[in-house]
């Protein structure tokens, strides 16, 4: 019988001041990413979960999905200890609530224990079990397996059979129909009280039983109640070439349907005080006197950071990096610009296009345009052809004209998931 209850005192929302929302239980996702997937060749060699979906790699899509629900304190994934690399690509996108990875093991049921070993002692009281090759989960599945831990020892995404099954002979003749009202396909994630599953790996190591295909079976083997909750045949397991082509076609449409494009603008003033070069978009340049600023006072980088954040609903720079505080005192605002671009990949976003017009008498900004453009390409990890950089006077009149300072205009566009 499938769980649908409601969310028990348990699990109730707390709600705070600039907060989406956080349970009063410290839950953690672990996704496993440690097989070696042979059966979905990749451009690059690499394993399965980084094949490239939709110009991401698979396993980022699983990653953000559990960032981006309140219920998720953190995220650990578990590695191959040959995809360092690979893995660090992904997780240079995302923030601090995505802990240090950990290798895995030989088997599945070996990776995932070093995995829930990894988080003992840290005041762990559930852990939701995810496969990296399941790229679409959603809030949805992840809020229906928190539901059924309210009141269960174990909870996980399953779909119920509707095709009819046969079981055959050696012959491959059909030798029985089998019914099918009370068989499910299982999913993940399948959450678990964390004492609970982390003491069910370590007993069925221990005793050498390593025969169990999913984390539930464990936990029925300790003799955990274990409910199930609605999954989707969206989150089926990606195991072939085929099964990626079909993700890599049910992405497009998703992305057709469920995301939007939004616009952000930014503008920043920095006056010229002493100095012998100025910081614009990312580049020194050679000049008579610098910028003010708390930090390297690159006004073309404050207003695309601010254009970023504006794209996305996240404040302006002056909210996350107050020039109050000294740890941003002369710091390069690459730093600024490229936490903006980790918030967006937070969302699941994108970053379209962006566009920066710098308003100033001198210096020339025509020489270094193209230094400026890579610059900002580089540090929001986008193709050049993305961004624009371009400049203007003010004929002489006002601050820029009397060449007091420079001002810039930024335009950011943001591809995000539609809320609904």
């Amino acid at each position: 019988m499938l769980y649908t209850g409601d969310i028990g005192e348990q699990a109730r929302w707390i709600i705070g001041p600039g907060k989406k929302g956080v349970l009063d239980v410290k839950t953690v996702a672990l996704i496993v990413a440690a097989g070696r997937g042979t059966r979905v060749a990749t451009t690059s060699g690499a394993a399965k979960q980084y094949a490239d979906l939709a110009g991401r790699p698979m396993l980022s899509y699983a990653i953000a999905a559990f960032l981006d629900h309140p219920g998720i304190c953190s995220v650990k994934v578990v590695i191959h200890r040959d995809d360092e690399a690979e893995y660090a690509g992904v997780a240079g996108t995302f923030g601090d609530r995505l802990t240090p990875p950990v290798f895995g093991g030989a088997t599945r049921q070996e990776s995932v224990l070093r995995g829930l070993e990894a988080l003992a002692g840290q005041a762990v009281e559930r852990v939701l079990i995810h496969d990296a090759a399941r790229p679409f989960v959603t809030s949805s599945i992840i809020e229906g397996v928190l539901r059924g831990l309210d009141e269960h020892d174990g909870a996980i995404a399953a779909v119920q059979v509707a095709d009819t099954l046969k079981q055959v002979n050696a012959s491959g003749i059909i030798a029985a129909t089998v019914p099918r009202q009370t068989l499910w396909r299982a999913q993940t994630p399948q959450g678990f009280r964390f004492e609970d599953i982390l003491g069910a790996h370590s007993r069925a190591a221990a005793e050498g039983c390593s025969e169990f295909t999913d984390d539930a079976s464990i936990a029925e083997w300790a003799g955990l109640r274990v409910v199930l909750t609605e999954g989707s045949n969206c989150n089926d397991k990606i195991t072939t070439a085929e099964d990626l082509e079909m993700a890599q076609r049910l992405m497009a449409a998703d992305t057709a349907r469920a995301t939007e494009v939004r616009t952000g603008t930014g503008f920043d003033v920095h006056r010229f005080g002493p100095g012998n070069e100025v910081w614009l978009c990312g580049v020194p340049i050679p000049h008579d006197c610098r910028l003010d600023g708390h930090s390297d006072a690159d006004v073309g980088l404050h207003a695309l950071t601010d254009a970023i954040l504006g794209a996305i609903g996240d404040g302006d720079i002056g909210a996350h990096f107050p020039p109050s505080d000294p740890e941003w005192k002369g710091a390069s605002s690459d730093r600024f610009l490229a936490d903006a671009a980790r918030r967006v990949a937070e969302r699941a976003g994108s970053i379209v296009n962006v566009d920066v017009t710098l308003l100033c008498e001198l210096p020339k900004i025509g020489p270094h345009r193209d230094a400026m453009r890579k610059a900002i390409a580089e540090t929001l990890q986008i193709d050049v052809g993305r961004v624009g950089v371009k400049a203007t006077t003010t004929e002489g009149l006002g601050f820029t004209g009397r060449r007091e300072g420079i001002a810039a205009l930024a335009s950011a566009s943001v591809r995000l998931p539609v809320i609904d």
